[in-house]
């Protein structure tokens, strides 16, 4: 069993694990597969009446006249509420100090909610919600960023259509760096807008008790979603309650409430009933967020030894109609990833009439991945050097964007461009694929990219609360929420590693703001070095005190002492010990509970994970058609916390990724109406079981990241989705000699350019 620390002292880096680093099959499996699992979307409550929102068919209009006369006098209709509602007058805040109404009379985006209603069932809402007559002044629109800033571009703001000033970042002399460098290349990229597309829909159900207010909702931080829920009514946070202990998908778009959730509660207060509210798969394409699209322009400078000069970057990005981070970390694999003294990077974000983003697995970086990562390959041709060559001679062991460049707690760069280019024979492929094209229409590519993501390790606050029972079991109580990752599973391992317990002899209570600990959102790759950490200290603090009432039994010291999981014995004398269920203190309490918390991460470091994958691709150069025959991961998350769910999370991240390169694109009807094209699942290409390689290789680099965190583990949701549209792109340049600098790589894309190459071909 892992050695217990003094009071006072941090516990020792594991070294062996029994339990931790295994494939553990999740602790609540049979609740997921079996059904029993009750996610927000499954609530039925007694005489629970359903919500439908009215919602604009324009991307900019203003409101003249709302009249739900007829509404209000239907069969099973219990409120209607609008723009003239005194209840529903509340100010929806956006970044920037930027504001906006629930139901505002001016609509910036189509599907901005213009009234709601609350009904017997979900028929009668919506029969409801379409006899609601809305008088519109439909007003001039922008549904294309790089128009934004035109002399003659609507605005969608009276201030105008640029979000603030550019984000410009300096360091070095760019000028004298491409002065320096041998080689000089330039470039434009662009990567479209895409959807999170979760399972279950974005909503909720709300029922009023009195003044208190109980949301069960579809979110990755419940305590995010009380205090959005608090701010808009004016509420203590003491009375609203939310609950979110299983969740069907978020990937970003559920680390807030939404309108939907104020509109609910709004109606739930009208009518004295609780009211469900979930979103149909229409509005989630509509109002619940996106990946901003981005236009990018990367210059880099290379010297012939390999070594970057300069990397001088541009880019202009949309959030929508709001302030919602449109440039977001796009530079920050330019300003961080690789070694290089002078860079610039100036990024503007502008307003359209489109709806607002949210953060989107990685934000930014798998924008920034397409341009970096597309350049390095184009510097390693034009030098005539292995693109993985070009990579390891350009490796950081600091963070040079960050203030003060703190040294990365560790950093594994190096480890995954090697161990991924053995593991998948990159040089033999790279050669059968030059042979391959040689003859015949199928083409044969390899490609790979790299990336780090510029958090990973957590962060403070986090406090958990375990209860360890006379029996051997226990219960875990902590705030974060699981959103697919198998959060639960881990922290019932890091349990059991420390008590020797078996992980299904844990419950584990989570994301009730009610009944369990303060917990940040679930995002940014943060759940498992924020909650682990505090985890274990809270199964340390249960150690301590057995350890403690033991000494008092054997009527000796602590540090004589040593937990041995059922029992506790003595370090001299190994027949003297005492089982835990029978202390005397633990007999007169009933119960030991321990708290752990968050503790600060270190300061001056950075901590952040890193990643390099591999793939290979056919391409029919006759009809643009893509295989993508396999992919590798190889990523430096720290310590590998359960390698199946770990390998569930490289696999997911991967084909998230295949979505971004391949397959996905929002599509808005710029030049007539600017409403979306791509509003449903079929006519927007979420990659099927069709577009994903039968052969994914998750390659396992365990490298415990101490310095980080007591449990050594980084984040790991949202590297592999980073650089995986890159690596398809220099693969299908590797088979095709064509350079795709916009997604998505598709058939009707590439089969243009490769007519285009034939064209200039010919004689």
């Amino acid at each position: 069993m892992p050695e217990t620390p003094e009071p006072g002292q941090n516990p020792a880096p594991w070294v062996k694990t029994n339990v931790v680093g295994k494939a553990l099959p999740r602790v609540d499996g049979y609740e997921i597969a079996s059904g029993t699992a009750q996610y927000p979307s499954d609530v039925g409550l007694p005489g629970m009446l359903y919500g439908a929102v009215l919602r604009c068919p324009y991307p900019n209009a203003m409101i003249k006249e709302v009249d739900i006369t007829t509404a209000v006098k239907l069969p099973g209709v219990h409120s209607v509420i609008g723009p003239a509602s005194p209840e529903a007058d509340l100010k929806w805040p956006y970044k920037n100090g930027v504001d906006s109404k629930i139901f505002d009379r001016q609509c910036r985006f189509e599907g901005d909610a213009v009234a709601a209603v609350a009904a017997d069932t979900p028929y009668h809402a919506w029969d409801a919600v379409r006899a609601i007559e809305v008088k519109y002044q439909i007003l001039p629109f922008v549904a294309d960023e790089k128009r934004a800033l035109g002399p003659k571009t609507p605005a969608v703001h009276p201030s105008g259509n640029r979000v603030g000033r550019p984000e410009v970042y300096k360091r070095g002399d760019v000028e004298k760096g491409f002065t320096d460098a041998d080689v000089v290349l330039e470039s434009e990229y662009r990567t479209q807008s895409l959807f999170h597309t979760p399972l279950e829909p974005h909503g909720c159900v709300a029922r009023w008790d009195g003044d208190r207010l109980t949301v069960w909702e579809s979110t990755q931080g419940v305590f995010a979603v009380q205090k959005r829920i608090a701010e808009v009514l004016k509420m203590p946070l003491s009375k609203v309650r939310v609950i979110g202990r299983y969740m069907g998908g978020g990937f970003g778009s559920k680390l807030d409430a939404g309108k939907y959730t104020i509109i609910a509660a709004l109606l739930a207060r009208n009518t004295g009933r609780a009211v469900k509210l979930f979103l149909t798969g229409e509005e989630t394409f509509l109002v619940t967020g996106n990946r901003p699209p981005a236009n990018m322009k990367l210059k880099a400078g290379v010297k012939k030894d390999g070594s970057l000069t300069a990397l001088d970057f541009t880019c202009l990005a949309t959030g929508g109609a709001y302030p919602s981070g449109g440039t977001q970390l796009v530079d920050w694999l330019i300003r961080d990833l690789y070694k290089c003294p002078n860079v610039r990077s100036e990024c503007t974000d502008v307003c359209t009439n489109a709806g607002p983003a949210r953060p989107f697995r990685a934000p930014g970086h798998p924008q920034g991945a397409w341009a970096l990562e597309q350049m390095m390959d184009s510097l390693a041709e034009a030098l005539g050097m292995d693109p993985v060559e070009l990579r390891l001679k350009n490796i950081a062991a600091f963070s040079q964007a960050r203030q003060g460049n703190p040294h990365y707690t560790s950093t594994g760069y190096k480890e995954c461009l090697e161990a991924g280019a053995s593991a998948f024979e990159w040089k033999e492929k790279r050669k059968r694929a030059a042979a391959s094209r040689k003859s015949g229409h199928i083409k044969t590519g390899v490609g790979m990219a790299g990336c780090l993501w510029f958090i990973g390790g957590g962060w403070p606050p986090a406090t958990v609360i375990l209860k360890l029972f006379s029996d051997g079991s226990a219960n875990l109580n902590m705030g974060a929420s699981d959103i697919g990752t198998g959060t639960r599973t881990v922290m019932a391992m890091v349990v059991a590693e420390e008590l020797g317990l078996n992980p299904s002899s844990i419950q584990i209570e989570n994301a009730d703001t009610a009944t369990t600990q303060y917990a940040s959102p679930s995002g940014g790759s943060k759940t498992v070095p924020t909650e682990a950490p505090a985890v274990r200290a809270a199964t340390v603090s249960v150690k301590q005190q057995l350890l403690k009432m033991a000494a008092e039994d054997l009527k000796t010291n602590t540090s004589n002492l040593t937990f041995n999981g059922a029992e506790i014995v003595s370090k001299r004398d190994r027949s003297k010990k005492i089982k835990i269920g029978d202390l005397s203190g633990f007999k007169k309490q009933g119960v030991i509970i321990g708290i752990g918390h968050k503790s600060p991460n270190p300061e001056n470091k950075a901590i952040c994970p890193f990643g390099a994958q591999f793939c290979e691709v056919r391409v029919n150069t006759l009809t643009g058609e893509i295989e993508i025959v396999s992919f590798l991961a190889a990523h430096d998350s720290g310590r590998i916390m359960n390698s199946l769910t770990y390998d569930n999370q490289v696999f997911g991240g991967i084909t998230m990724g295949i979505g971004f390169g391949p397959t996905e694109m929002r599509i808005l009807d710029r030049g007539e109406t600017g409403r979306l094209c791509t509003r449903n699942r079929y006519d927007y290409k979420v990659p099927t079981a069709l577009d994903i390689p039968a052969e994914l290789v998750s390659l396992h680099l365990d490298m415990p990241d101490n310095e980080a965190n007591s449990t050594g583990a980084k984040g790991h949701g949202e590297p592999v989705t980073i650089p995986t549209a890159a690596a398809i792109a220099n693969a299908v340049y590797n088979a095709t000699g064509i350079r795709i600098t916009t997604t998505p790589i598709n058939p009707l894309q590439l089969s243009v350019l490769l007519a285009e190459q034939r064209e200039k071909r010919r004689p």
